[in-house]
């Protein structure tokens, strides 16, 4: 049986008996800051080291640095954002009522104890963002979950810039999930059992047994798990992973999920609603960095050509994957920001926070949520996507556990 080669952790890091960082960690963290300093001013941008520090231990580090990166890994121009949403977003939207429950049903998606009015308002930007982004991109279809990538964005970077962003991961790396139908959906689901099957054959043949299937993964993929993790921190480690990434490595990491559950799994009894019952659950507990590590192996060692014709999947069917290369290449020709690389060269070793102060960017790039929190009076646009009737009658069963959806869209199923 062949086992995933697990990396070291943690070498060389670790906490005093006070809960403080040891000196080799604060000092990792520092070298780490002036590298996405560095690379930030380079000229053109180092995307490959913001990539780098995006997907290795720790991430980026503070939300200050994700306001500055993440548009850069993907190629937006922060001097150029869209407009605020009108009030004529909403007007006739097919999709509005399906938008505005969701919004509605996403409390827990805020920071905890944030007072209900500034709740409101950024659950207006939320409903405007989607619908923005839906009506400039008609070919695009709003399913369940789309809310949930909206608002993470919408917490780090604010309105205008959630807009950029939302726009292109629409596009590109969310853009199989936003067809018509489950089709494509169903393809990026069938790459995990495949890998399971290259790493672990017990387990894969146990899930096979079992007959899971996939489904309990879905919400995952189609939320980059913001949907089923309660610290947001959490979800933020994620997605600095996945805006630096291929846009199949969700799906790698619910394999290493997965594999890293393999004695739960294997002492569950072989049934297919108490083994979906377990992996749908995902603990809150899980070491994230480990497992950001080992997908990334698995990317490697088992890379989606490899397992391609396994998963019953031609690249061509997917326009997430086929589009990303070129996508890739076109984020590597930006010029840094002037007014951040001025600041850079002027203050030297600051702090990301202290240059933010006076960046002059804060329109694009506001400094705290606190700031968010302040504007905005927004609408919106969905549409709401079924699983596709050949899932069959098993799967809407387990469908009903894959997220608290409301059963307005379980009675759309089929």
């Amino acid at each position: 049986m062949k086992r995933l080669k697990r990396k070291k952790q943690n070498a060389g890091v670790g906490v005093n008996g006070n809960g403080s960082l040891t000196r080799e960690q604060d000092c990792g963290r520092k070298q780490k800051l002036a590298e996405i300093h560095q690379a930030l001013i380079s000229d053109p941008v180092d995307i490959e080291t913001l990539r780098r520090a995006a997907a290795t231990k720790g991430g980026l580090l503070t939300d200050e640095l994700r306001r500055k990166v993440w548009p850069k890994l993907l190629n937006i121009n922060v001097y150029e954002l869209p407009y605020k949403p009108g009030r004529d977003v909403r007007e006739n939207h097919k999709d509005y009522n399906q938008v505005l429950l969701d919004v509605r049903r996403s409390m827990k998606r805020f920071p905890k104890g944030m007072p209900a009015t500034e709740r409101a308002v950024l659950q207006e930007q939320l409903i405007n963002i989607i619908l923005e982004v839906l009506k400039h991109n008609p070919q695009l279809h709003y399913y369940q979950g789309y809310h949930d990538v909206a608002v993470t964005l919408l917490l780090v970077v604010g309105e205008r810039m959630a807009i950029a962003m939302l726009d292109t991961l629409s596009n590109y790396h969310l853009r199989d999930f936003m067809d018509p139908t489950m089709d494509s959906t169903k393809h990026i689901l069938n790459y995990l059992m495949p890998i399971l099957e290259q790493v672990d054959t017990e387990l894969h043949d146990f899930m096979i047994r079992a007959e899971v299937g996939t489904i309990f993964a879905l919400s995952w993929l189609i939320t980059w798990y913001g949907h089923v993790l309660s610290e947001f921190r959490h979800t933020l480690r994620l997605y600095d992973f996945f805006l630096a990434s291929h846009p199949l490595m969700p799906i790698y990491l619910a394999a290493t999920i997965v594999l890293h559950r393999e004695k739960d799994v294997k002492q569950t009894e072989c049934d297919m609603a108490m083994v979906h019952h377990l992996l749908s659950r995902i603990p809150q507990d899980l070491p994230y960095e480990l497992l950001i590590a080992q997908s990334q192996d698995l990317f490697n060692q088992y890379p989606p050509s490899l397992l391609a014709k396994r998963a019953a999947l031609q690249s061509r069917k997917s326009l997430s994957i086929s589009t990303f290369q070129a996508f890739q290449l076109s984020t590597l020709h930006q010029r840094p920001d002037s007014v951040l690389q001025r600041l850079t060269k002027a203050q030297g070793s600051t702090t990301s926070r202290q240059a933010s102060q006076h960046s002059g960017l804060e329109a694009a790039l506001p400094r705290d949520r606190g700031q968010l929190w302040g504007k905005g009076n927004r609408m919106v646009k969905m549409a709401v996507w079924g699983l596709s009737a050949t899932l069959g009658a098993a799967v809407f069963a387990v469908a009903q556990t894959a997220m608290d959806w409301g059963p307005e869209v379980l009675l759309q199923l089929f």
